[in-house]
């Protein structure tokens, strides 16, 4: 199966869940409903869910079982799409081609969908799952809950905040990356293999994996920020250059940030060549994420 078949064939099995999971709503709620769904189904590849139900089917899992911890990790993937927007944060006006979550909704309203997303992500996680028992839905759950909280996720948005506009050094630069991009892509993974059942060594190969293709990932859209464009990205592009981000090609210039994805995707290929066919889609998704246009 080609990457574009099998992304496409993911991406609707995800979308059919998370509209199950959170169907419109009318009454009070109404708007805040519409506010999250607004973003969560404004388009994007699903690549966290994908990589999460994929890292499950290579170590012998099922995607299905799986499939409410993948639709968490994307709601709480949303989440912070709609806070990194907001005016106070990388004051984006658009994503994903369309107007972002506060220039329609406004500020606050953008908020409270970001704070439902992440809380309602937990919501479903700490249900019942048929095929994850109690135990590995708690080990996921506190490993989800550490990738996205100040550990993870926010420790990462806080680093690049306080970087904006001031020479760093690629400690500071990685810190960044790692936290706030790696660490959700990283649990997506593990939580897929956890779920499944893996053994420590296999979940340590994934690890692994998770870590390079997430730090590649980053770099690749930091690159993408200065060679593309919003019709392609489907964002503003240059806002890392505008505000003085601390990136990688700022450090180390576009060439050698193309390298050094490269160098990771590569490193991160053999992490799982322990793996038969079917880590292959992880294999897929690694040269896919060096090789992004948008």
């Amino acid at each position: 199966m080609l990457l574009k078949e099998y992304l496409e064939t993911k991406k609707k099995i995800v979308d059919r869940a998370l509209e199950e999971y959170l169907p419109k709503r009318g009454g009070f709620s109404s708007e805040i409903s519409e506010s999250m769904r607004y973003t969560l189904f404004a388009g994007g590849k699903r690549i966290r869910p994908v990589l999460c139900m994929a890292s499950a089917e290579t170590v012998g899992g099922s995607a299905d079982t799986v499939l409410p911890v993948a639709c968490a990790i994307e709601m709480i993937h949303t989440y912070s799409l709609i806070h990194d927007d907001l005016p106070l944060m990388d004051n984006d006006d658009y994503r994903r081609g369309k107007p972002s979550n506060h220039k329609v909704f406004g500020e606050g309203v953008a908020v409270l969908a970001g704070d439902a997303l992440l809380t309602e992500a937990f919501c479903l996680l700490s249900g019942k799952a048929p095929g994850i028992s109690p135990e590995k839905s708690l080990a996921i759950i506190h490993e989800i809950s550490a990738a996205a909280g100040f550990r993870g996720m926010i420790g990462g948005q806080v680093a690049d905040l306080r970087a904006e506009g001031k020479e760093v050094n690629m400690e500071t630069v990685d810190y960044i990356h790692t936290h706030k991009t790696e660490a959700l892509i990283t649990v997506s993974i593990r939580a897929g293999a956890i779920a499944a059942g893996t053994d420590e060594e296999d979940l340590n190969a994934l690890s692994e994996y998770g870590r390079k293709t997430g730090l590649a990932f980053q770099i690749a859209d930091d690159i993408l920020d200065i060679e593309s464009c919003r019709e392609i990205l489907g964002k503003d592009t240059g806002s890392d250059e505008g505000s003085k981000k601390a990136t990688y090609p700022s450090l180390i210039g576009l060439e050698e940030s193309r390298e050094e994805t490269r160098r990771l995707v590569e490193d991160a290929l053999s992490d799982i060549s322990r793996f038969d066919e079917k880590a292959e889609p992880l294999r897929m998704i690694a040269r896919f994420i060096a090789e992004r246009k948008s």
